[in-house]
C-alpha cells in the first residue's frame, strides 16, 4: 500500500480571556473562554463531520444515494474517576428513507472507514444509534 497525504489540518490555540482557536486556512476562527466544554464540542464536530464523510463513502461503495436529510449528532462526555479523565461518545445518526437494516450496515462500515472512529476504537466507549 502506498501512503498518500490527503490533508493536514493546522490550528493555533491561545488561552485566557481572549483565548481562541483558528486554523491556518481560515475556515475555523472561534473564541474559547475555557478549554472545556470547547474541546469536547470541537471533537464532536470534527468526528461527526468525518463520520458523515465515511457514511457517504460507504453508501457510494454500495451504490446507495444518501438522502439530503442524513445527519450525525455527536455527544462527547468528559468524565472523571479518581482524578483520571476519560471520554465517552454517542453518535446519533439519521438516514431517512433508507431501510433500517441497510442503514445499520452503513453505520458499521462508516466506523471502519472514518479515521476518528479508528483512532477511538478500543480507547473510549462509543455508542452509535440509528434514529
Amino acid at each position: 500500500m502506498t501512503e498518500k497525504l490527503l490533508f493536514t489540518g493546522k490550528t493555533h490555540n491561545t488561552s485566557g480571556r481572549g483565548g481562541g482557536a483558528r486554523s491556518s486556512d481560515g475556515q475555523l476562527d472561534i473564541k474559547l473562554k475555557q478549554p472545556h466544554p470547547a474541546a469536547e464540542n470541537l471533537f464532536g464536530a470534527a468526528w461527526s463531520a468525518c463520520y458523515m464523510g465515511a457514511l457517504e463513502v460507504a453508501a457510494s461503495q454500495r451504490n446507495i444515494k444518501l438522502p439530503a436529510g442524513t445527519a450525525v449528532d455527536a455527544e462527547i462526555d468528559l468524565n472523571s474517576d479518581a482524578g483520571s479523565y476519560f471520554l465517552r461518545a454517542r453518535l446519533n445518526v439519521s438516514v431517512p428513507g433508507v431501510d433500517p437494516q441497510v442503514a445499520r450496515e452503513l453505520l458499521g462500515a462508516a466506523h471502519s472507514i472514518c479515521p476518528y472512529s479508528k483512532a477511538t476504537h478500543g480507547n473510549i466507549n462509543v455508542a452509535t444509534k440509528l434514529l
